[in-house]
C-alpha cells in the first residue's frame, strides 16, 4: 500500500488531468450518455477542452485519492458515491471498470518504464476495488438497475 501511496502522492496535478474523463468519453463513446448535460461532445477535440468534463475529472480525481489513502475501508469512502451514481445517475456500473482502465493506461503512457509491472499489478487492484467499492449499492438491490 505504502509503494502506490507514495507513487500516487508524487504525481503532478497537470499528469493526473491527463486522466480527465475525457479520455473516458472518446475511448467508450456510449458513455457520453452519461454526460449529454456537459454540453458539446459532438468530438474528440470538444470533449477534450469541454470545461465541465475537466472539471468532473477534478473531483474524480480528489475521490481517488481519499480512496488511496484509505484503501482499507474503499466501501465507506465511495459509499456516498455509489449511492448517488446507482440511485439517483442510474450509470452503467461497467463505466467504474472502464474508468479504471483509463486511469491505469494513463500513468503507464505517462510513466514509462517507472511504471513497472509489479507496479501496474497493484494499480489494476486499486481501480478494481474501487470500482467494486462504487457498485456495491447495485449489489445491494440488483432489481434497481438492470438492463
Amino acid at each position: 500500500q505504502s509503494c502506490r501511496l507514495r507513487f500516487w502522492q508524487a504525481l503532478t496535478p497537470s499528469v493526473l488531468m491527463l486522466f480527465s474523463p475525457s479520455r473516458l468519453l472518446v475511448v467508450y463513446p456510449w458513455t457520453k450518455r452519461f454526460f449529454e448535460h456537459f454540453g458539446d461532445l459532438s468530438s474528440a477535440d470538444a470533449v477534450m477542452r469541454n470545461p465541465k468534463v475537466k472539471a468532473h475529472g477534478k473531483k474524480v480525481l480528489d475521490s481517488f485519492t481519499e480512496g488511496m489513502r484509505r484503501l482499507d475501508n474503499l466501501k465507506d469512502v465511495f459509499a456516498k458515491l455509489s449511492e448517488l451514481h446507482c440511485e439517483k445517475l442510474r450509470v452503467d456500473p461497467e463505466m467504474f471498470k472502464c474508468l479504471g482502465n483509463i486511469l491505469v493506461s494513463t500513468l503507464a503512457r505517462c510513466f514509462g518504464k517507472r511504471f513497472t509491472p509489479e507496479l501496474q499489478a497493484a494499480y489494476q487492484k486499486v481501480v478494481a476495488g474501487v470500482a467494486d467499492a462504487l457498485t456495491y449499492e447495485y449489489h445491494l438491490d440488483p432489481v434497481l438497475f438492470s438492463f
